[in-house]
């Protein structure tokens, strides 16, 4: 006659891998679902962006620094193992608080449905859908490997290796499915984001660049390209998936301070008279010696243009973007625009092909010689213009708000701790000074005097030049700095500062070894 044992409470290890679990499907069936149905939030992608939303002063800096553009990745990553942990604990108070350890599942996809309502792109209803399957698919799990690990009653001669078996069993089989459909639905959402339905072509612009003159590429062996590739360049933004325009239903207004304002679609935009030109942009997070820099070529309509239809009113004093799916916005002087040589852009064109999603199609904002947190906004919808009394974005935590591009220079080529042999070598890199222009760079070797180096032939002042000096290299370690003189005469200066609060100072150097 086989007895039945008593009801046990799973152990603490059990029970915490029970809610890990739970979590993790309910995080993957979120996924699946984002995937699947498009309006319907990632909860990753939606705390993630809360987090982003809520970051206190210096946090982005500490980010970059310890990231760089890996920073999206790095996030959602720090989500879910924030909300596994969080779904662990939710299994141990599980054991013995089952009604408290559900509305902490509630709780959580609450808290992920109030974040996605800051992504105007995601459908309230659709989101609610996944909140709703997404928690009940946690909670359901978290029960069954509850009760698999033992909370019910079975034959005390079989419990220890029936429970075993069954919750091992489970255990694999969920983990499997979450994994499974977490990763499907991130490929579907990343596939959607990085989809542009019905790409109107580009018109070709009334004023072309010429030709790239000869000697504007030193061709040096590891040096930065004189036009980076739209898939190389920098990308540092707070949208964690890339938004997903449709042309269709896409506007751009200019409003505020003006007589005349207008809203208009993407085919009119095209309509508008465009130009192009050569542009480095920076982001105010870079390093000395630092990658968050490129340089590209910019088609697009005339910024002064569209601000001539609207009539800006005579107080206006400054120019303000804003991305359409979370109200991000960039703000600059209006007096910034009143040299005539600084040709601001409502940019359609990239390298001579339409935006790439992740740079802001289907329009953003380039502006010579400003840092791209006061300028260049991406997926731009609406151009206001207002005083300088409104803080854009960033200025609140902790950035300045006027920031032109400082003066820099890098040394791509050697690297950082090569060791490299006597004789001949190049020291070869990058200097930039939008809108002002590279005058000269010179190249120091340990505490000697400054070498001026060879220098490309400038696109012009709004991008950088490649430069290089012929160091004939003795053996043992050295020290190799650089730096560069802009078009007014101003020598990038020694004297160190951290990106915080409008760009970094110093002059870029590396260790190197010889013999």
């Amino acid at each position: 006659m086989t007895t039945t044992g008593p009801a046990r409470t799973p152990s603490r290890l059990a029970a915490a891998t029970a809610g890990l679990l739970a979590g993790a499907l309910g995080l993957g069936s979120s996924e699946l679902i984002a995937g699947l149905l498009e309006g319907a939030a990632s909860l990753v992608t939606a705390i993630g962006g809360l987090i982003i939303q809520l970051q206190p002063p210096g946090a982005k800096q500490f980010v970059v620094d310890l990231v760089g553009d890996a920073d999206k990745l790095v996030l959602n990553l720090a989500v879910v193992v924030v909300a596994l942990g969080l779904a662990a604990g939710l299994g141990l108070l599980a054991r013995t608080r089952w009604i408290l350890a559900v509305a902490g599942f509630v709780a959580i996809g609450a808290l992920a449905f109030g974040a996605s309502l800051l992504d105007t792109f995601n459908d309230p209803v659709l989101t609610t859908l996944n909140v709703g399957l997404s928690v009940a698919a946690g909670v359901f799990a978290l029960r069954w490997l509850l009760r698999a690990a033992g909370a019910g009653r079975v034959p005390e001669a079989e419990m220890l290796d029936f429970d075993r078996r069954r919750f091992l069993g489970g255990a694999i089989a969920l983990a499997s499915v979450a994994a499974t459909s977490g990763a499907v639905g991130r490929f579907l959402l990343e596939r959607r984001a990085a989809a542009v339905a019905s790409v109107p072509p580009v018109p070709e612009p009334g004023a072309t660049v010429p030709p790239l003159p000869a000697g504007a590429d030193l061709a040096v062996d590891g040096i930065s390209d004189i036009v980076t590739p739209n898939s190389t360049f920098y990308r540092i933004d707070t949208s964690l998936l890339t938004p997903r325009v449709n042309v269709a239903d896409w506007e751009l207004t200019v409003n505020g301070m003006v007589d005349a304002p207008f809203s208009l679609t993407y085919e009119e935009l095209l309509a508008f008279p465009l130009v192009e030109q050569y542009v480095t942009i920076a982001c105010v997070s870079n390093e000395v010696g630092g990658r968050l820099v490129g340089n590209a070529k910019w088609r697009g309509a005339r910024l002064k243009d569209l601000l001539d239809r609207a009539r800006v009113q005579e107080g206006a004093t400054q120019i303000v973007g804003r991305a359409g799916h979370d109200d991000w916005t960039a703000g600059f002087p209006t007096s910034w625009l009143d040299n005539p040589e600084r040709e601001a852009l409502v940019a359609v064109a990239m390298n001579d092909e339409p935006l790439p999603p992740e740079h802001g199609y289907p329009a953003r904002l380039i502006v010579p010689g400003l840092y791209g947190y006061v300028s260049a906004t991406k997926w731009l919808t609406n151009i206001e213009l207002t005083t300088m009394d409104f803080n854009a974005y960033w200025v609140p935590r902790g950035w300045a708000k006027e920031a032109p591009i400082l003066t820099q220079s890098r040394i791509d080529r050697p690297r950082h701790g090569d060791r490299v042999a006597t004789g001949t070598l190049p020291i070869a890199g990058v200097a930039w000074a939008p809108d002002r222009g590279i005058a000269r760079v010179e190249v120091q070797v340990d505490d000697g005097e400054w070498h001026q180096a060879d220098l490309s032939v400038p696109i012009s002042d709004a991008t950088w030049v490649q430069f290089v000096y012929r160091w004939e290299a003795t053996p043992g370690d050295h020290l190799l700095r650089v730096r560069a003189t802009d078009g007014t005469g101003q020598v990038q200066t020694a004297e160190e500062s951290r990106p915080a609060p409008d760009g970094a100072r110093g002059h870029h150097t590396i260790r190197v070894t010889v013999g």
